[in-house]
């Protein structure tokens, strides 16, 4: 098996990486991101890319001949990038990548990282979605999630493999720069003062056992990977010893003004699950994919809140 991991300068796709690495059926491991894993992983050709230079990214994908291909590049607003460059850098490396690879002859099978985002929460929508519902995104990340799933199935159509979609909960942990535990890191934490909705999360661990798990399975499917339970954000706050404080709307322009001030931006996937909730139907993980989550959303956000590591700023770097 020869495994490309797209985003693997990011704490899950190091986490995979690690996996892989250790896993003797693995007979080449490569990957490429803005920048490089975060710890040093014996076995794997690493290639710094910005994957928005298209002639940069080809080189690797054509060298390797990768005969599956694990996407985690895709890049959520205000994580590493700003919400224009993310989007961006997805859809570059969603196309260039899989494109090159499809067209190569040897892959045989695709794992790619979506979210319960692309489900949307339009009034009415399902308070639980599962895989038989319908995507409805609301908002622009859940939309560039939303195109990843379809140039992968485009990708695996052309090259007549399965394509595996994780569509996994926000996955959060100590080093994981994601906009949700920046928030819930503040020491005020602005709830709303009309609804209390609740979400779920996934720790970065489970996300990347997941991931290796759906690898090696190879099936042609769609899966929510989501930790069991569910807390508000009132709930989270109050977990990190945060002081959480009621807002009605025309205070929330404000907030996100501030939030941007002090390191932890409010993109518009956040603002709508600190309104509206977001969680979704995980119980197939463990019949598709053979695990499930070990740490549950309210383990997982103790664990987000207790960390002292100072949030990654916005990452922005121009194509060479």
């Amino acid at each position: 098996m020869r495994v490309l991991v797209t985003g693997v300068g990011g704490e899950l796709g190091t986490r995979v990486a690690m996996l892989l690495d250790a896993d003797r059926r693995v007979d080449v491991l490569a990957g490429i991101d803005l920048v490089p894993p975060r710890r040093s992983i014996a076995s794997l050709h690493f290639t710094e890319v910005d994957p928005r230079d298209r002639r940069r990214l080809l080189a690797p994908v054509r060298e390797i001949e990768p005969t599956a291909i694990v996407h985690l590049g895709v890049y959520e607003p205000d994580a590493r990038s700003s919400p224009r460059v993310a989007r961006e850098r997805t859809s570059a490396n969603t196309r260039t990548v899989l494109g090159a690879a499809a067209d190569l002859g040897s892959l045989d099978r695709i794992v790619v990282r979506s979210g319960i985002e692309v489900y949307g929460r339009a009034r009415g929508s399902a308070t639980v979605p599962d895989e038989s519902v319908p995507p409805d995104p609301t908002t622009p990340f859940a939309r560039s999630l939303l195109e990843v799933e379809r140039l992968a199935a485009e990708a695996g159509a052309a090259a007549d493999v399965p394509v595996c979609t994780l569509r996994m909960a926000p996955y959060i942990g100590a080093r994981v720069p994601s906009p949700l535990a920046r928030y819930l890191r503040l020491p005020v934490v602005p709830v709303s003062a009309l609804a209390d909705p609740t979400f779920s999360v996934l720790h970065v661990e489970d996300a990347a056992k997941a991931v290796v798990a759906a690898l090696l399975a190879g099936p042609d499917d769609t899966v929510n990977v989501v930790a069991p339970g569910a807390v508000s954000v009132w709930q989270a706050a109050r977990l990190g010893g945060r002081v959480p404080v009621p807002l009605l709307g025309p205070e929330w322009r404000l907030v996100r003004y501030l939030a941007d001030l002090a390191g932890a931006p409010v993109p518009d996937h956040l603002l709508e699950l600190i309104h509206r909730g977001r969680t979704a139907d995980g119980g197939r993980a463990r019949e598709i994919l053979g695990v499930e989550p070990r740490r549950t959303t309210r383990a997982s956000v103790e664990a987000a809140q207790r960390s002292d590591t100072v949030p990654l700023r916005v990452v922005e770097r121009s194509a060479a």
